[in-house]
């Protein structure tokens, strides 16, 4: 990653955050006025839009499929609430750190404008490094997969490798279409799917309280007794113990989700700051207590031999066969209502790189056109998440899908903190001043956290811990690395080769969009006379 620059003030005026409404009020011109107009008319996401959008993003498939995963590498029952709790505090903190950015910055584009507000030399490789990251992750294809697997079970068909990512395919492509023709229903969609999702969670939590009463339809010799001896097996493998943090991470990934689309929401400040914390804080609660509810309804061996279906075993164990098929068809939808949000946010990503002329063919990508939705960043998006849920082996697909989006998360997440850290340190000259702030010491967890996420999935598994069942321990760390060096190589010719070819240099500078009256940054070649 690149390195701080000593202050704003050395490094020009290109990243300075400016309302467009501000401009309007200092230029006094109707057409400024028209432009906060513009501008303030695009804002269709309030409070409750915005809680569903991270709530859509954080519950998809995690909560339901990785508990198994989690038990395995953990080796017992309590390690493994343990583990859920650093996961939930790992989550906890991270919002706090996005929520003081988006704050301070509330704009679409979520972490690329954090990173490159704090790293600046050498110049845009902080852009190219990060293009890099969002073009190249599928990050709607694990949802995709487990969507797949819950409606081959609901319907009693059992999965291969075809059928499962078949569906699969079909689930991200409704996705793709519903947000590229109408951003409006695209949205009401995903608040009815997050209705359903938290409507699902709160049933698994009172079949948890069913079950610890002694209520399930199982023989009396197979009851389960998970909280007996609840730390028999633990497992004191680095690689085990990350490897299963990884799940809950990703259980909770996308509690920035609405820093993504701060352009398009109401008040975006206000609404950012009550959003986020609620909604995180009452997904924290509910995972805790189904995963309690697990524990409650379900054998700890079936537990493990379910994998991803563990949710659909507890609805068996205390409501039946039939309420299990009924009840895996709606964390189907639930999985659908997280591919809805992963792509509504990504898209946006893409269309953000290319209004900052950053990728090759930019009008393309920047275009709304013709639904007046970031239809050409959606497809995109699409493509590649078709490309990662068919490239891996059956077996391996979920798991090396969940950890390829996840380790390169923790490398950008470490990145960000540091970057908030070095703002506190040097409050004055960066003139950082919030409307919130997360505090020194929970950044610094947050930044440890990811740096123990980073280095310790290179420490060698123990026999029988390997996540994968025939592709390498480290191959997902490999891959995350290569797709951040990917973008390197990007930035080596966008912003050095070609220029010094074309004897011309990149520079960035803020426009308002003529028909939405949004601000943004573009990239513009200026013409440099040759030496002789």
């Amino acid at each position: 990653m690149s390195q701080f620059s000593g202050s704003p003030a050395e490094a020009g005026d290109s990243h300075d955050f400016k309302d467009p409404g501000a401009v309007a009020a200092s230029e006094g011109s109707s057409e400024a006025g028209q432009l906060q107009r513009a501008s303030e008319a695009k804002r269709q996401i309030g409070i409750v839009s915005a809680v569903f959008l991270i709530v859509n993003r954080v519950i998809g498939t995690g909560i339901f499929a990785t508990p198994g995963s989690i038990l395995k590498l953990s080796g017992s029952v309590g390690l493994s609430l343990f583990i859920w709790v650093a996961g939930m505090l790992i989550a906890l903190a991270g919002t706090a750190v996005y929520l003081e950015f988006g704050t301070a910055i509330p704009k679409n584009g979520g972490e690329k404008n954090y990173l490159e507000y704090v790293f600046r030399k050498p110049k845009f490789l902080t852009t190219g490094l990060y293009t890099g990251y969002v073009v190249l992750l599928g990050w709607a294809s694990g949802n995709s997969v487990v969507f797949g697997e819950y409606i081959l079970h609901a319907a009693g068909v059992e999965v291969d490798r075809w059928n499962q990512r078949g569906i699969g395919l079909a689930c991200i492509t409704v996705a793709f279409l519903i947000h590229a023709t109408s951003v409006k229903w695209g949205v009401r969609i995903q608040n009815l799917l997050g209705t359903i999702k938290v409507i699902i969670i709160l049933i698994i939590v009172v079949a948890g309280w069913v079950a610890l009463a002694g209520h399930v339809k199982l023989p009396e010799d197979e009851k389960p007794h998970n909280f007996t001896n609840a730390f028999e097996g633990t497992t004191g493998s680095a690689y085990g113990v990350v490897t299963a943090l990884y799940n809950v991470i990703w259980s909770y990934i996308g509690y920035s989700n609405a820093n993504y689309a701060l352009s398009e929401t109401k008040n975006p400040v206000r609404t950012l700051k009550i959003a986020a914390p609620l909604a995180i804080g009452v997904i924290s609660i509910l995972y805790m207590f189904v995963n309690i509810a697990y524990f409650a309804a379900v054998p700890r061996d079936e537990i493990l031999s379910a994998q991803r279906l563990v949710a659909a075993s507890l609805f068996r164990n205390v409501f039946g066969a039939t309420a299990e098929r009924a009840l895996s068809v709606f964390v189907a939808l639930s999985a659908f209502g997280n591919v809805l949000s992963v792509i509504f946010s990504q898209g946006r990503l893409v269309q953000e790189l290319g209004r900052e002329g950053i990728l090759p063919f930019s009008r393309f990508w920047a275009s709304n056109r013709p639904f007046n939705a970031p239809t050409a960043g959606l497809l995109e998006h699409w493509a590649v998440s078709v490309i990662i849920m068919l490239a891996p082996p059956p077996g391996d697909a979920y798991n090396f899908i969940l950890n390829l989006i996840s380790y390169p998360l923790a490398i950008i997440n470490t990145f960000v903190a540091l970057g908030l850290i070095h703002l506190y340190l040097n409050r004055k000259s960066w003139n950082w001043n919030p409307p919130i702030s997360a505090t020194l010491p929970v950044v610094i967890f947050f930044f440890l956290s990811n740096i123990y996420l980073v280095v310790a999935p290179f420490v060698p598994p123990e026999d029988g811990q390997n996540v994968y069942e025939e592709l390498p321990y480290w191959l997902h760390c490999v891959v995350g690395f290569g797709i951040i060096f990917a973008g390197g190589v990007y930035w080596l010719i966008w912003a050095v080769i070609l220029p010094k070819l074309g004897s011309y240099e990149l520079d960035r500078v803020m426009m308002y969009d003529e028909i939405d009256g949004w601000e943004r940054s573009v990239f513009v070649k200026r013409p440099v006379e040759k030496s002789l």
